[in-house]
């Protein structure tokens, strides 16, 4: 053993390394698994955490993925110890994977805390078990490094290209235009999801693959690498060999979760078209590991940077063309090369800078990375906006919006919530035209519960029959990041919490600038205070037990991340008490 590797002191073997009752137990219990005994003697135990799972099917194929992980590890000179976590898929879960996103992190936290790990790879893929595993390895503070699942292959439907998610939306108002058959809608049910893997748009999936690989807390190319590729399998081996090595280095989360490397991440999410998701996931995260980032951040660093990859639902491609086009790397470099790489030192897991690492990144397609002086969007950064309805903040989406309705002043119609919503806006009476600000109440982190991703309210069908494809919406929920149109979403404090949203009636008229970054409800102060006190006596039906009940009473607002407020913090991995 060398002299680096005898001065670290292995977490593990506070379990596997003492002559005594305590380690003869810890041995022998694994041991019956067919683990011979030199694998105790000095190797870094390295869990894979692994939120393989039937219901969440973009992570349906991690079984095999954890198996080239393990490869690697072993390779290394370490030893693998898979575990499960709680898989909190976005397809399937109701009423939202973000009501579980904290918990998972805890599930992540207290499992890496409580086991003999030296290290972790963190398993990951559909939107929310990207931030749920980096908050909770955060919060332990132990070597980690992501592994993406990766994009499924592109949609196809009538020999064209389709992006899931995004076509969901697409072809739904479709049917209630009138525009295609009921029949024709289901058809591309087959189609549509072909292959193992996330989202093929850039959804909140793919946005947070890129958010790790600009973070630095994953290797070149994880992001994008297709699902079924033979070379997603090649980098999980490669992540296997290098966390082993990590150990050795002591290359800890808290040396690459750094203020530099968020402020990456929030240009990274610019040039991309990347999901409003990331806000809040991007907040949580950093609040694990100690860096106070706020929404103006993404005003100061984002704003003013252009989107250059040209991909669904912003563009036109789809997450294949994107790997084939060069992937991260090659937007880190026109980024880098165009003087808009904030902080190039950035450190990364493979020990190099995020610059050492993409300066030379081949780019194969002007078309799908285009060049900083021919952008999709000139102006891609998240819009924040604030105002007397938001008086916390509210986001934006500009590379999925109608420029013309940028700026816009319209009378409101207005849903109580999402089942209200469901019910009204399909009534052929409905006074409303395509001027109007369609504004929906009780959706945030409390109301729904969870923050449901219903923020981009389809239009209502007698407008759709018009032709017209897109109007503002507010409101105090999420959209899917493969959503897109002139939605502003994590209304702070939401409705429920007794934020001014609550207070908007029909007829009320509402103004949107975001060149401005304000968000307003064209009513006195007088009067907003005489609706709030009103308001006051209404009695709030939340849960009475259970983990519903814990997340209503403990959650953050939108603009704090949505974590719970007592998982603040880094609070490390020092070894718990023995169990006997």
């Amino acid at each position: 053993m060398s002299e680096e590797k005898k001065k670290v002191k292995l977490r593990s073997a506070e379990w596997f390394g003492t002559q005594d009752k305590n380690g003869f137990m810890y041995r022998s219990w694994m041991k019956n698994q067919g683990i011979p005994d030199h694998e105790f003697q000095g190797k870094p135990i390295i869990g894979i955490c692994n939120t393989w799972s039937e219901l969440t099917p973009c992570n349906a194929h991690f079984r095999k993925l954890a198996e080239h992980v393990k490869k690697g590890i072993i390779e290394a000179g370490g030893w693998p110890v898979e575990f499960p976590v709680f898989s909190n898929g976005e397809s399937n879960l109701r009423p939202t994977a973000m009501l579980t996103r904290n918990l998972a992190s805890m599930d992540v936290e207290e499992s890496i805390r409580g086991n003999p790990m030296d290290a972790v790879v963190l398993l990951v893929g559909c939107d929310k078990t990207t931030p749920a595993l980096l908050m909770g390895a955060a919060s332990c503070d132990v070597p980690a490094i992501v592994v993406t699942g990766g994009p499924m292959l592109n949609g196809k439907l009538n020999g064209k290209s389709i992006g899931s998610g995004t076509a969901v939306w697409q072809l739904h108002e479709q049917v209630k235009a009138g525009e295609i058959s009921m029949h024709d809608f289901l058809a591309a049910e087959a189609g549509h999801s072909r292959s193992a893997g996330t989202c093929n748009t850039m959804g909140t999936a793919s946005t947070m693959a890129c958010m790790a690989e600009s973070l630095g807390t994953s290797l070149p190319h994880n992001a994008a690498i297709p699902a079924v590729d033979a070379r997603r399998y090649v980098l999980a081996h490669m992540s296997g060999m290098r966390i082993v090595e990590m150990v050795w280095e002591d290359l800890r989360l808290s040396k690459i979760l750094t203020r530099e490397a968020f402020e990456n991440a929030i240009r990274v999410n610019a040039a991309i078209g990347g999901s409003t998701n990331a806000v809040i996931h991007l907040k949580a995260i950093a609040g694990r590991i100690g860096v106070d980032l706020e929404l103006e951040d993404w005003t100061r660093v984002g704003r003013g940077t252009p989107t250059v990859v040209d991909l669904l639902p912003s563009g036109r491609f789809l997450m294949e063309e994107f790997y084939y086009a060069g992937g991260l790397p090659a937007v880190l470099r026109r980024l880098g090369e165009g003087g808009l790489l904030p902080h190039k030192d950035a450190l990364t897991v493979n020990g190099k800078t995020l610059w050492e690492n993409t300066h030379d990144a081949p780019i194969y397609d002007d078309e799908v990375i285009r060049p900083l002086d021919k952008p999709l969007i000139a102006d891609g950064g998240i819009c924040i906006l604030r105002g007397n309805l938001a008086p916390r903040g509210a986001v934006l989406k500009p590379s999925a919006a109608s420029p013309h309705l940028m700026q816009h002043r319209g009378r409101a119609i207005v849903f109580e919530d999402f089942d209200h919503y469901k019910t009204r806006i399909l009534d052929p009476d409905l006074d409303v035209d395509e001027n109007c600000v369609l504004v929906m109440k009780n959706c945030g982190p409390k109301g729904y519960p969870g923050m449901a991703e219903v923020g981009n309210m389809g239009l209502p069908p007698k407008l759709l029959a018009k032709g017209i494809k897109d109007m503002v919406r507010i409101s105090d929920a999420r959209m899917s990041g493969t959503a897109y149109g002139t939605v502003v979403l994590h209304v702070a404090p939401e409705a429920m919490a007794g934020g001014p949203l609550g207070i908007v009636r029909d007829g009320d008229i509402v103004s949107l600038d975001c060149a401005g970054g304000r968000l307003d409800l064209e009513i006195t102060d007088e009067e907003m205070a005489q609706r709030q006190a009103a308001r006051a006596e209404v009695k709030v039906d939340l849960p009475k037990s259970g983990y519903a009940q814990l997340y209503v009473e403990r959650v953050l607002q939108a603009d704090e991340g949505c974590d719970f407020d007592f998982l603040v913090g880094s609070r490390g991995s020092a070894v718990p008490k023995h169990s006997h």
